[in-house]
Formats: C-alpha cells, sequence, structure tokens
C-alpha cells in the first residue's frame, strides 16, 4: 500500500519578480531590474563618477570657449569668473534638486531623472527666460546698477556678483519649483515605467541619462555654454560708451 502523500502547502502572496544578474559596465555583477537602475544608484560609485565626468566636460569647455575669443575682446579672469560662476550655481543647484527628487520614488530614478532633465530643457528654459526678463525689467525700472547682469562696477565689486548670484539663484528656484509641479499631472508615472524599459542593464542606463543625454542636448541644441553677448546703447556702468556689450545671462540647459 503506497504511504500517504505529503499535504502540500497552501498557495502564499505571489513574490515579486527578480532580475537577472549580469556583468555591468564596470565588470561587476549586477541586477537587471524590470524597470531600470535601483534606488540610490545616483549617488553610487558610477553615479559619483559620471556626474565628476560630466563636470570636467562642462568646465574643460568653458575653458575652450574662453580662449577661442579675440584677445582683444576677451574678458579679464575676474570678469570671467562673474559671468560663468552665476551659470554654475544655478547648473548645479537644478543637477542636484534633480538628484534629490530622483532619489524620492519607489520606481526607477534614473527615468526620473531623464524626466526632469527633459522638462529643464523645454519647459523650463522658456521659465528661465521669462524670469530673467522680468528680474532685468525690475532691475531697471528701479535703476539698481549693481545688479544689471554681468556689470560689477568699475573695479568689479564682489557684492555686485553676489547680488547676481542670488538673484539668478531665485530664478532657478522658480523654474525648479513649476517643473516639479508639472510632474503631478496624471501621466507621468506610466511615461517613467516605459521610457527606458529596452535599455537591460542599469549602468548603462544610468551613464545615458546623467552623461550623455545631458552631454548632447547641450551641444546640439545649446552650444553656447558662457553667458550670451548682445550689443546695447546704453551706457550703465559708466565703464564705456555707446559700444558697450551687455552681458546677459544665457538659457542654455542645465548640465
Amino acid at each position: 500500500m503506497p504511504p500517504p502523500a505529503s499535504p502540500q502547502p497552501a498557495p502564499g502572496p505571489a513574490r515579486p519578480v527578480t532580475g537577472v544578474t549580469e556583468t555591468g559596465l564596470l565588470g561587476t555583477p549586477v541586477e537587471i531590474q524590470p524597470h531600470g537602475c535601483n534606488s540610490g544608484a545616483l549617488l553610487g560609485r558610477l553615479g559619483v563618477l559620471v556626474q565628476a565626468l560630466l563636470a570636467a566636460v562642462a568646465f574643460s569647455t568653458l575653458m575652450v570657449k574662453r580662449f577661442q575669443e579675440p584677445k582683444e575682446e576677451r574678458r579679464p579672469w575676474r570678469i570671467w569668473f562673474y559671468d560663468t560662476s552665476k551659470q554654475a550655481i544655478g547648473a548645479l543647484f537644478i543637477h542636484f534638486a534633480n538628484v534629490f527628487l530622483s532619489g524620492h520614488t519607489a520606481e526607477d530614478p534614473c527615468s526620473l531623472y531623464l524626466m526632469n532633465f527633459i522638462l529643464d530643457a523645454t519647459l523650463g528654459m522658456l521659465l528661465i527666460w521669462f524670469g530673467v526678463k522680468v528680474v532685468s525689467w525690475v532691475v531697471e525700472h528701479r535703476e539698481y546698477t549693481c545688479l544689471v547682469f554681468g556689470e560689477y562696477g568699475d573695479p568689479p565689486q564682489a557684492a555686485a556678483w553676489i547680488g547676481q548670484c542670488i538673484l539668478y539663484l531665485l530664478i532657478m528656484v522658480f523654474e525648479k519649483t513649476l517643473v516639479s509641479l508639472a510632474l503631478f499631472i496624471p501621466g507621468w508615472t506610466k511615461l517613467q515605467e516605459i521610457l527606458l524599459d529596452y535599455i537591460p542593464d542599469p549602468q548603462l542606463e544610468l551613464v545615458l541619462v546623467m552623461f550623455i543625454v545631458p552631454f548632447t542636448v547641450n551641444a546640439l541644441l545649446c552650444p553656447d555654454l558662457d553667458f550670451d553677448w548682445s550689443e546695447s546703447g546704453e551706457d550703465i556702468s559708466g565703464l564705456q560708451g555707446p559700444s558697450q556689450k551687455m552681458r546677459q545671462p544665457g538659457y542654455q540647459v542645465v548640465l
């Protein structure tokens, strides 16, 4: 007589499907997730390395652009630093805000970072342009000479640079706040799930969204990483006459 069959355990809740372990870009085993990179990947070893590389490329581009300027039009180092540092501060704020926001999601942080970047490169550029125009109008109307973008006095004053940095940073806060609110529009979550599903390697996805896409967008759409130059017939700072060129903040995509 055959022994009685052992009782089968009652079926429990379905376990989540885990990814398959494969070799990533760095030669280390990584788990292929169903929806992209893991939580915390943006601040992991590869994420920090990619961000440092992007910062080095951006700085090198600024240096190359400076030495390509004609010598008779090249700004002194102090003026060049004042001009470029304002945008650098704004770019760092937007970048780390995107990293922070992307780290607070249960889904794929890489796709959320990419969504933030795309919105910054489209809607955000319009908001920055609008903010700069409004601030410039108020400064001109109130005759706050030291707050005119690109004008620092003679000799250049650090106080004027600090005031302009604060104004530009406020514009970036305004832009990032509205872009973040736009992500609450229904439909973004579904787009986030499918945005990068075709990339199986989370490390490749990280490099794509934090280096390749920002570098390509800035190179193709906004090659001028420095402050744009526009002719002005007014001598606001008293430094020169009618040929004085006013430096205004550029509206390039934030790295």
